[in-house]
């Protein structure tokens, strides 16, 4: 090479960094910088490199050089130099970079580069401190597929070693169920023009067999605009899920806790699949069948399955009764949970669940089939019964831990609902005892009908009633004390009793709003109810077969006339009467009308046309409608058709009134 071509070393004299030329092959100090000198201290140039460079830490540095001369390729080398051994934190790190130059006169040498990366290292090991405190794993993805762990967990985590690529092992790690949803989620974030921050939570094989939740965050190194790597971090976050997932089975189970135990439990299948398996039934024990008799028949029934979206839907709910065999009754006495291995292409054990779904579990591909017991409080209702399938992997004694403890969270909101199922049935059996025997009435036809609200918290405030005097007139009440609780099931019949007996002991000469006045004073007198709505009305038969009836309406809905030849209309009277227990004393107004041959009256109460996202009159419009429809059904019939228009969110009666023939 020319010494035109040949390196000038003072290029070099007013550089940022530290630069020094050695020369030859033993080789020489030829040249250093201010710069040089500033990091690594005063040198003399002309000296062999051992003896420029004394200090017992340049050993490896000039290992380096000579291995530079000899082979002619570029090295580049770290360097850590402390002050004083007893004052690490002073540490200062120096990367060096040699590189083979050619000097003047052709002389070989070599150009060493000293960068003073204190800052940046440092920065780095507080990172790698942090990281390794707070995180599982710390790795790095890089463009051609590759990864490297960072910080270590992988081995610790699996029990195998970390793969340095995705599909060398890695990848069967991840659950069946999470690996299309994290690859797509990944081919989506890395597809961006301008790559952000890619998190997901997946669950991975652990060294148990069992899955535990992982939640991963991937920040993009972006290099002219593309990420040319990207940088992860991944926790251990199973503890959190598994409180987030019982938080939500129990807001998700209280939200029905007003209902049936059916309801609940079919919410509490809705949180366990797909979470934490395949499919999920509800088996529960006949009713008082626990403690189980030792030699007597007990049944358990289907109330509640969810199965995975792309498998068979389950079969229907109907004849889902089994009966308890030797191995449920064990895993019922001894309260643990135990999972039974399903061949490929079944059988399914016999007698764990009904027939049907034993067949349903063969065709949908299960592979495994666990028994939890429901228990509340001491009190055992009966089992889960969960599987998975197809290549879902058969859970490990952990994964059934962590089911049983998420299912033993719903304990809460079943025990409210089980508490208020106990009210409504002593409420209902109290209503019950109160809805009256209906009489047989010469020249005319009555039917009632009373139904219960849907939901377990809405009961007991609505009566009907019907007595007929010694002179043959009959009195008729329709009534509704508010509250839905076992308190206004209590007020309910309270009132219906006072009024009962003030409408015999008045008798049918004493007019209906006298009745319902004296009935407001003893309510408020004796403080029943804080609000009461009843309809009471008399029926006095004329000559022609004719009715006249006379009624008193005390902020009811108005009773509501079928005529035999024209179109329902509601009797609203001529003055609205205020409820009971609001205005003490208040003028109570009787209305009358006749009826003739063929019409009909029904007396209702509003949970018949009341709904929470209608006006109270498109109610009644949809009875009137009704009521037209079916005027000349037998009145069974009629109420049996008029029921369906309550949407069953209150209990309703109703009591209806048909003038017969002549004779």
């Amino acid at each position: 090479m020319s010494p035109a071509r040949a390196l000038d070393p003072k290029l070099f004299d007013e550089t940022m960094v530290g630069v020094a030329l050695f020369a030859g092959p033993e080789p020489r100090l030829v040249y250093v910088n201010a710069a040089h000198i500033r990091m690594l201290g005063p040198r003399t140039v002309g000296l062999p490199a051992r003896d420029a460079f004394p200090e017992p830490g340049a050993a490896e540095f000039l290992t380096v050089l000579d291995e530079v001369i000899a082979t002619g390729r570029p090295r580049q080398l770290t360097d850590t130099r402390t002050p004083e051994p007893e004052l690490p934190y002073l540490a200062r790190y120096f990367l060096y970079s040699c590189t083979p130059v050619t000097l003047p006169d052709d002389v070989a040498g070599v150009l060493v580069v000293a960068m003073d990366n204190t800052a940046g290292t440092i920065a780095l090991q507080r990172y790698e401190a942090l990281v390794s405190a707070v995180s599982q794993m710390v790795w790095v993805m890089h463009s051609d597929g590759s990864m490297e762990e960072i910080v270590p967990g992988w081995q610790a985590l699996t029990g195998e070693p970390w793969h340095g690529q995705a599909d060398q092992g890695w990848f069967e790690h991840i659950h069946p169920r999470d690996r299309d949803r994290l690859v797509e989620a990944w081919r989506t974030a890395a597809a961006q023009t301008r790559p952000g921050v890619f998190h997901g939570t997946f669950r991975v094989r652990v060294a148990d067999g069992s899955y535990r939740h992982m939640a991963t965050r991937c920040a993009p190194i972006i290099r002219d605009g593309r990420a040319e790597e990207w940088i992860a971090a991944t926790v251990d976050v199973e503890r959190t899920w598994r409180a987030d997932l019982g938080d939500r089975l129990v807001a998700r189970v209280a939200e029905v806790s007003g209902g049936s135990l059916r309801e609940a439990f079919a919410a509490l299948t809705e949180v366990v699949v797909p979470e934490l398996a395949d499919a999920c039934l509800i088996l529960l024990l006949a009713r008082d069948s626990w403690p189980l008799p030792e030699n007597a028949t007990v049944t358990v029934r289907r109330v509640a399955s969810t199965t995975r979206q792309d498998l068979p839907a389950p079969p229907a709910l109907r004849g889902q009764s089994i009966t308890v065999t030797d191995t449920v009754r064990e895993v019922l006495e001894a309260r643990a949970a135990r999972t039974f291995e399903v061949p490929p292409g079944g059988p399914v054990p016999p007698g764990l669940v009904p027939t049907v779904t034993e067949e349903w579990l063969t065709n949908s591909g299960a592979n495994s089939l666990t028994l939890i017991p429901l228990v509340v409080d001491d009190l055992v209702l009966g089992y889960a019964a969960t599987s998975t399938n197809g290549d879902t992997p058969a859970p490990a004694p952990a994964d059934v831990e962590r089911l049983r403890e998420v299912l033993h969270q719903a304990q809460r909101p079943i025990r409210m609902v089980l508490e208020l199922q106990q009210a409504r049935r002593t409420a209902l059996r109290l209503q019950r005892a109160h809805l009256t025997r209906l009489p047989l009435v010469a020249g005319a036809s009555l039917a009632a009908r009373y139904e219960p609200a849907s939901s377990v918290t809405e009961i007991g405030g609505d009566w009907y009633d019907a007595i007929v005097h010694p002179d043959g007139t009959l009195g008729l009440d329709i009534g509704d004390v508010a509250g839905h609780d076992l308190t206004a099931a209590a007020a309910m019949g309270q009132m219906r009793s006072m009024l009962r007996g003030l409408a015999w002991n008045r008798g049918p000469d004493s007019t209906p709003a006298t009745v319902l006045a004296m009935l407001d004073d003893a309510a408020e007198g004796l403080d029943v109810a804080p609000f009461t709505t009843v309809v009471h009305a008399h029926l006095q038969r004329r000559r022609a077969g004719t009715w006249l009836m006379t009624w008193s309406n005390a902020g009811h809905p108005p009773p509501l006339l079928i005529p035999a030849r024209d179109r329902p209309r509601f009797l609203t009277g001529d003055r609205a009467d205020p409820p009971l227990c609001v205005a003490p004393g208040v003028a109570r107004t009787t209305h009358t009308h006749t009826l003739t041959e063929g019409d009909t009256v029904l007396y209702y109460t509003d949970g018949l046309i009341e709904t929470p996202t209608a006006a109270l009159d498109d109610g009644q419009r949809r009875l009137a409608s009704a009521a037209q429809r079916h005027r000349d059904e037998n009145l069974p019939d009629l109420l049996r058709h008029l029921q369906d228009l309550s949407d069953d969110r209150d209990d309703t009666a109703m009591i209806a009134f048909r003038a017969g023939p002549a004779d």
